[in-house]
């Protein structure tokens, strides 16, 4: 057992506990389905027992537990300065564990890329955006395919943060494309990735809604939608965004202006990768109203442009990505159903780990099937919702991490 700290704010009172609370030794303080009544009488569990704590194992249903305390803050019309401040946990050996333990680093970046975008005020907006984007790079440079891995399952598990998860998974993809295929300088990728976070800002709470709406838009819904690039360069303009390339970026990120990079400007080439990649995010997210499309889809969407031709900002997220990205789940030669969690060094030959074997039954440990080999390529790609198994993302993610030769570039 291996116990983290929790902070009191993140339990809902008068409602079935989704996990077990120890103390800081492990002895069980309130199991599983028992409710808390009172603040008081949390208070007291927690000043009595030396603080709150929960297995690490059970850190997924405190995290959707978490989100559920976010919304229930919103329809209840608080202060949104309160809503980001609700932090998952305030010890400082949690935070220390987060720092080590990827997969409670995941669900921590996303709370700080969720409070981003719906907390605009000017003095906390510039330091939790170069802290948000500091975080995704180094996960970007030091474990891509673990980033890629872990914003796929993110968007395809919960869409309750749709907004600033798409925006984390498109600002991967553009780091990832243009460093290792086009080659961009890193104030360029900087840049980039800063505008991927930011370009929904203008309408991050209604594109959220929509993500667990079964009703199409409704006219007031498509109006914000259709005015949210330029309300969101106006947005960060207000809040001391002062780059020029930036703002033009997420001004112009939905037009669809086929042609070569090289003939456009700085801007204008990483406002073309940005709507490629933004297009294909979007194709891949399961939607409350619409199912995702297959990857092998979505990559052809991106990599033929308006005019039927070669994208050259589609085929270098191809290359970069993989034809089956990290996250994606695929069908083998074996008739296994497996996920992939390295991508190799063809586009759709990756390093894909087994969840099912041939008889349909999960696994106990996920072997790591090489699909360059025949007898494990890739037949079918498998949509999210029909793999009957629940991964757990802290044991998935050191499996991502290969050899060098394992890697694209």
């Amino acid at each position: 057992m291996h116990l983290v700290p929790v902070n009191i704010e993140s339990i809902r009172l008068a409602h079935p506990l989704p996990f077990p609370l120890m103390d800081k030794d492990g002895v069980l303080i309130a199991k599983r389905g028992y409710v808390i009544p009172t603040r008081g009488d949390l208070l007291e569990y927690a000043q009595r027992n030396g603080g709150l704590f929960i297995d690490v194992a059970d850190s997924e249903a405190h995290h959707k537990a978490y989100v559920e305390r976010l919304q229930n803050m919103v329809r209840d019309d608080k202060a949104l300065g309160e809503i980001a401040n609700t932090k998952i946990s305030l010890s400082r050996d949690a935070e220390r564990f987060a720092e080590t333990e990827q997969r409670l680093d995941w669900l921590d970046l996303q709370f700080q890329a969720n409070a981003l975008v719906l907390e605009t005020q000017p003095v906390y907006f510039g330091e939790r955006l170069e802290r948000v984007a500091g975080q995704l790079q180094r996960h970007c440079r030091e474990t891509p395919d673990g980033a890629l891995f872990a914003l796929m399952y993110l968007t395809a598990s919960d869409p309750r943060m749709y907004s600033a998860t798409h925006g984390l998974l498109v600002a991967t993809i553009c780091y990832l494309a243009g460093r290792d295929v086009l080659k961009w300088p890193v104030a360029e990728l900087d840049l980039l990735c800063k505008a991927a976070l930011t370009m929904n800002i203008g309408m991050a709470a209604v594109q959220d809604q929509l993500a667990v709406q079964k009703e199409p838009p409704h006219p007031a819904q498509r109006k914000v939608i259709d005015e949210h690039a330029m309300r969101s360069a106006s947005m960060l303009a207000a809040l001391g965004i002062t780059h020029a390339d930036w703002l033009e970026v997420v001004r112009n990120h939905h037009l669809q202006t086929p042609g070569p990079l090289a003939a456009r400007t700085p801007a204008g080439r990483m406002t073309r990768l940005l709507q490629r990649a933004d297009m294909f995010s979007a194709k891949m997210s399961p939607r409350v109203s619409r199912q995702p499309v297959a990857p092998a889809a979505a990559m052809q969407a991106s990599y033929y442009d308006e005019e039927r031709k070669v994208d050259e900002a589609g085929a270098a997220l191809i290359k970069a990505l993989g034809v089956y990205p990290p996250g994606t789940f695929v069908k083998l030669a074996t008739e296994e159903i497996a996920v992939v969690v390295r991508r190799g060094t063809n586009t759709t030959m990756p390093k894909a780990a087994v969840l099912l074997n041939r008889s349909g039954m999960p696994t106990v440990e996920h072997t790591i099937r090489d699909t360059s080999l025949r007898d494990y390529k890739v037949v079918s790609s498998v949509a999210f919702r029909d793999v009957r198994v629940r991964l757990n993302l802290e044991r998935m993610l050191p499996l991502t991490q290969g050899a060098a030769s394992d890697k694209p570039w």
